[in-house]
């Protein structure tokens, strides 16, 4: 029997939430503790939460609307020491066995290990719908210039939760998940990638992050970031990154990550960071629009 913190964000999620802390409940093999963070619902969610509360299957607590990246951060600092960590949205759907295959891969270790999966996608009835399948390299390069590992399949330890609180940046702009993603690569942690989808993961028009977008849209919207780009994410999150873990990153991850910041300023580290492979995503489209954004310098 694993045990097991599920931190659910939630904001004005009555239409699907009590599918999802039911699918939760359900988890076999585990023993699951769930806390909820209302992120200033207006709707009759905090009247869901209280139900479930009063019913003693799980614990919440209600602040101002800071949205999902700061709120589940909240969760993360507030919730209880245990064995292993997961994150959950408020709109999808589990399968039973979710929890337990994550707990099982990692094992009980003291080594900092993160655990996500490829998801399936549903419309709002959870009826499935075609799916990107993601073929990681699962490479501390990557992990700066593609961002897919989705959070609410990410069942992590104690030894990474300890290491993500104590270093939670006062100028983070990225989301929450990526952020764990990318501090877990840069710290050394055990990776682990599981190809089997164990959620259903809601597509419908209130996702605060959705999927499902129509390629040629995705294209548009991609190359008009490389083109007309403010202020470049990819950048700026390993700018964060590096001045939150310099000290405390393996020397290869710490010289790979300044290269990838300097190379802002300087021509020739662009020219070095273009022709670098060990950025190689597994994502090709990803891998040679990057490319182009460094050409242009608005990565």
């Amino acid at each position: 029997m694993y045990n097991i913190e599920v931190l659910m964000s939630t904001y004005n999620g009555a239409k699907y939430v009590e599918e999802q802390i039911d699918s939760i409940l359900k988890q076999v093999n585990c023993s699951v503790n769930i806390l909820v963070r209302d992120d200033g619902s207006t709707d009759d969610t905090p009247y869901i939460l209280k139900s479930y509360s009063d019913r003693n299957l799980l614990t919440w607590y209600q602040g101002k609307n800071i949205r999902p990246t700061r709120s589940f951060l909240d969760l993360l600092v507030k919730a209880e020491d245990t064995d292993f960590y997961a994150f959950a949205d408020q709109d999808d759907y589990w399968m039973a066995d979710k929890l337990e295959t994550a707990c099982r891969k990692i094992g009980l270790t003291d080594t900092p290990t993160l655990y996500f999966s490829q998801t399936q996608l549903t419309d709002k009835k959870l009826s499935k719908i075609k799916t990107p399948v993601l073929h990681p390299l699962l490479t501390q390069g990557e992990s700066l210039v593609y961002a897919f590992a989705t959070g609410c399949t990410m069942v992590f330890n104690k030894a990474l939760r300890n290491i993500l609180i104590s270093n939670i940046p006062q100028d983070m702009t990225m989301l929450h998940d990526f952020w764990i993603y990318i501090v877990a690569q840069a710290m050394g942690a055990k990776i682990i990638f599981d190809k089997t989808p164990h959620i259903l993961y809601r597509q419908h028009g209130d996702n605060a992050v959705g999927l499902g977008k129509n390629a040629v849209e995705e294209w548009k919207q991609r190359i008009k970031r490389i083109l007309f780009i403010q202020n470049p994410e990819r950048s700026n999150n390993a700018r964060i990154l590096l001045n939150t873990l310099q000290d405390k990153m393996t020397t290869d991850n710490l010289k790979r990550t300044r290269l990838f910041v300097e190379a802002k300023t300087s021509f020739i580290k662009r020219l070095q960071l273009l022709f670098n492979n060990s950025y190689r995503c597994g994502s090709l489209k990803t891998w040679i629009l990057f490319k182009l954004a460094v050409i242009c310098n608005t990565y």
